[in-house]
């Protein structure tokens, strides 16, 4: 075997084993949000708590804490949004400069080309894409390859998204968009390298409380987690609760059916 296949198979077995990290984070970025004031990010640590859904992550067991987190990620996807405010840093614009609209453009035709087949969203199940909670009620599902979550990191592929982002049907799913990822310490140099931040905002979750570890299943999650009120680590102490300043990643989301540039690298799929 040579040393370049080699390698291939190393960065393939080490994009799985990140593969929960990229799932987790998808299902936040799916939860719809708004502009907000940034917050501090600084001084981050690794969220030492991660709702998912174990069904999509081959070899975890699905224990209590994790059952709970899912539940309540579930509440927030399904109910208001206003406090979750709170806890999204946004990207600010950048003016436009010369090169902006060509690059914007260029990521859209190679992503455009490289998702394709994609359409058929039995030929994304087959390469490998895990449906991030297929059971629960989402604005948009998100189809994520460990893999190039994993790539990601390393370079950037307009043709190679993270996750691809459908909208439910009758049939099964519609192909919508993709969602690029970055690593939470990448500065926003980095990320306007990848996207244009004239054209596009990145997303970060922010300033997030979890409950107690053993109040998990009763904890009130309008206090705690992505929509709930506690937003400072002194508050989030005060409640017995563990404060995460950022957790997970950058996001931005590209829909690149959509006909101008402020629909396409819209926060949100643009509805009628």
């Amino acid at each position: 075997m040579s040393a370049r296949n080699t390698a291939v198979q190393l960065i393939t077995k080490a994009g799985t084993l990140f593969g929960a990290l990229f799932l987790v984070g998808v299902l936040l970025a799916a939860i719809p949000a708004h502009k907000s004031q940034p917050a501090q990010t600084s001084g981050a640590q690794e969220s030492q708590s991660t709702p998912a859904n174990t069904t999509n992550m081959p070899g975890m067991d699905m224990n209590d804490e994790h059952s709970a987190e899912a539940g309540a990620v579930h509440d927030m996807a399904s109910g208001a949004h206003d406090a979750h405010n709170l806890h999204m840093y946004m990207t600010a614009p950048r003016p436009q400069i010369p090169g902006d609209v060509l690059r914007a453009n260029e990521i859209v035709t190679q992503l455009r080309d490289g998702i394709e087949k994609y359409k058929d969203y039995h030929v994304a199940l087959e390469d490998g894409l895990k449906i991030f909670m297929p059971e629960i009620p989402q604005p948009e599902y998100h189809f994520t390859s460990y893999k190039n979550g994993f790539l990601g990191r390393l370079n950037f592929d307009p043709s190679r998204p993270t996750s691809l982002l459908y909208k439910k049907t009758s049939g099964g799913y519609e192909l919508v968009g993709a969602m690029y990822t970055m690593p939470k310490r990448a500065t926003e140099e980095e990320l306007n390298a990848r996207v244009p931040l004239s054209i596009a905002s990145w997303h970060l979750h922010t300033n997030l409380c979890l409950p107690p570890r053993d109040q998990m299943r009763s904890a009130d999650f309008t206090k705690f987690g992505l929509k709930g009120s506690i937003a400072t680590q002194d508050a989030c102490e005060a409640a017995g609760g563990r404060f995460q300043p950022s957790i997970f990643g950058w996001t931005v989301h590209v829909y690149p059916y959509e006909d101008s540039l402020d629909k396409i690298f819209a926060m949100h799929h643009h509805m009628d």
